[in-house]
């Protein structure tokens, strides 16, 4: 493996000879005169390993490992120490500054050498542990993701549900704003799957899901909530347009024409909805919704399947009757 050798010594006899043998032996070599012309050189581009002299114009040997050992973008480089041959105590404090290993002046090629193949195994080990970090993070975002996904209908499920409606709540609630929750649930399904059976009703659930999905108004989202029933999240919206948005939808539905000779007087797969808002001026919480929007939906049930109902949480409901 080629690695990328920064060196920096303010002698240029040594300079020459770090720069031969490092070259010498495969790898790049980028030569500078003193610590802050290195520095500059270290933060153009990426490096494997720094030679630095202990004492330079510009930054000093130690201040160039702390730099070093203090940036934050993950990779790393294997610092090694030039030092004077009398000055072993300089060895101590550059370790502590953050170097890996030194050299004594005059620096032999073979010492070199075994620094190079040192550097090149730990850098090498420390990119394969970034690597496998990096796929654990992946890993971990794609499992994250699964687990909101509702694997028949690609849709959120309900833990995506209540994970988005929590936080969108508390948006509305900085910003006193309407927003609507929608539950859409497949009329007379139970027929449907003893009729045609299970698998033919997995794919009319997922063709329900695609249309919820995919006729939503872009700010909506839409969450198989279990069995048959869906959620649609309708953000920044009131009353009056939750429910034409939702009524678009439950005739999206009827529109695909999925036979279904066990819904009268109908025909087809239908859905019935039941919508509520949240109003700025409330205090309803997101559970109080989905119990309004519930009860919205077995109101349109009751009076007779594929309609939509809006809930109020006073006496009075408005109901939209649908055309059959």
């Amino acid at each position: 493996m080629t690695m990328r050798v920064l060196v920096a010594d303010d002698d240029a006899t040594c300079r020459l000879v770090l720069q031969k043998t490092v070259e010498k032996l495969g790898h790049e070599c980028v030569v500078t005169s003193d610590g802050s012309e290195a520095w500059r050189a270290f933060e153009q581009a990426p490096t494997d390993v720094l030679i630095t002299d202990w004492m330079m114009p510009g930054l000093a040997g130690p201040e160039l490992c702390r730099r070093v050992r203090q940036r934050s973008d993950g990779g790393y480089t294997y610092v090694v120490l030039v030092t004077s041959l009398e000055r072993h105590e300089h060895v101590l404090e550059g370790m502590e500054a953050g170097a890996d290993d030194y050299l004594t002046k005059p620096v032999e090629p073979f010492d070199l050498q075994t620094r190079l193949i040192a550097a090149q195994r730990v850098t090498e080990l420390h990119k394969q542990v970034a690597q496998f970090h990096s796929e654990l993070a992946r890993l971990n975002v794609e499992l994250g993701e699964q687990a909101r996904t509702d694997p028949l209908t690609c849709l959120g499920n309900r833990m995506r549900l209540h994970e988005d409606l929590r936080s969108h709540h508390a948006a509305a609630i900085r910003s006193r704003s309407w927003y609507c929750l929608a539950i859409c649930d497949l009329d007379s399904f139970k027929r449907y799957n003893d009729s045609l059976g299970h698998l033919a009703g997995d794919e009319a659930l997922r063709r329900v899901a695609d249309v919820l999905a995919n006729a939503s108004r872009r700010t909506d989202s839409a969450y198989r909530y279990g069995g048959e029933e869906f959620v649609i999240l309708l953000r920044d919206t009131t009353p009056d347009d939750g429910l034409n948005a939702i009524e678009r939808l439950r005739q999206a539905i009827e529109d695909l024409a999925l036979p279904h000779l066990h819904s009268d007087p109908f025909g087809v797969v239908t859905i019935s909805c039941g919508v509520a808002a949240r109003d700025p001026n409330r205090a309803e919480s997101p559970d109080s919704l989905l119990a309004y929007a519930d009860a919205a939906l077995y109101e349109s049930k009751a009076d007779g399947r594929n309609r939509t109902t809006l809930s109020d949480p006073s006496p009075a409901t408005e109901s939209c009757r649908v055309p059959t």
